[in-house]
């Protein structure tokens, strides 16, 4: 069992604009130690911890943390791709066997189609040539701008972050989202993380809620190219590591056995080439 979607931050590295006050809960430092009981209860044997703030410095932090960890299968790192000096850092960073992606961060970019502009596109073909993977951390104003990428690097192995970040709890699904997550899983190359679902709702979220959001996402990309991640401390702004488990695992608990393993461990184990 793999979680593919997990954070650690020290606050005191002073480069995290968030979290911040604003987000209590979760305003202080998360390291292995906090996490590695809720994997084991949990029966997660590894992870990949993701980046959560837009420096390189944070993730040659946590490239050296994951390397004394075995918990740790991958690292998704950030890098401004939009440099001339891009592809010289992440030729660096990639000396380190266990960054497997890439995450810009496009929701906290105010323009919209920042991910289509002409300087980000050879760091983008890089990525595919070297066989980096690439976060979408987008909201769903950014759906037709990820699926003209998706196009254009057909090679690049794209996986959205939290279904996209909907509006969710007491809604049903709005048009522009389904249409556009129906548009990007048409891309072979594009996968979806079922993931930070109850964060988007709340402490008040309901099982009910988040039934036709998963059912879209599992109908769209089929199982095979569905991942489970916990978005774990981000998380706790809403609920707890098992319960989240527990909700993920009725989403799918119609589903083969066998489809039910991948999602839960299988195809992040593809996605990101993990050993």
């Amino acid at each position: 069992m793999i979680d593919a979607h997990q954070h650690f931050w020290r606050l005191s590295r002073g480069d995290y604009p968030w979290p911040n006050e604003s987000v209590a809960p979760i305003f202080r430092d998360f390291a292995p130690e906090d996490l590695l009981p809720l994997l084991e209860a949990a029966g997660v044997q590894q992870t990949v911890v993701v980046q959560a703030t837009d420096s390189v410095a944070e993730t040659e932090y946590l490239l050296e943390m994951a390397g004394g960890l075995d918990s740790v299968a991958g690292v998704v790192g950030w890098v401004d791709l939009s440099t001339k000096d891009a592809i010289v850092t992440i030729e660096r960073l990639r000396a380190n066997p266990k960054l497997k992606g890439l995450r810009p961060m496009l929701q906290n970019i105010e323009e919209t189609d920042w991910i289509n502009r002409p300087e980000v596109q050879p760091a983008l073909a890089h990525m595919a040539e070297i066989g980096l993977r690439f976060d979408a951390l987008i909201q769903p104003r950014h759906l037709p701008c990820l699926l003209l990428t998706a196009r254009q690097h057909s090679g690049l192995p794209i996986v959205i972050d939290h279904i996209a970040k909907p509006a969710m709890g007491g809604v049903d699904p709005d048009d522009a989202w389904l249409e556009g997550i129906a548009g990007l899983a048409t891309c072979p190359n594009v996968w979806c993380k079922l993931s930070g679902l109850i964060t988007e709702i709340g402490p008040g979220w309901r099982h009910d809620d988040l039934v036709p959001f998963a059912r879209h996402v599992l109908d769209s990309f089929g199982p095979e190219r569905v991942i489970w991640g916990s978005d774990w401390p981000v998380l706790n702004l809403a609920g707890d590591y098992a319960g989240w488990i527990n909700a993920a695992r009725k989403l799918v608990a119609h589903l083969p056995a066998k489809a039910q393993d991948a999602i839960f461990g299988g195809n992040a184990e593809r996605f990101y080439g993990l050993s």
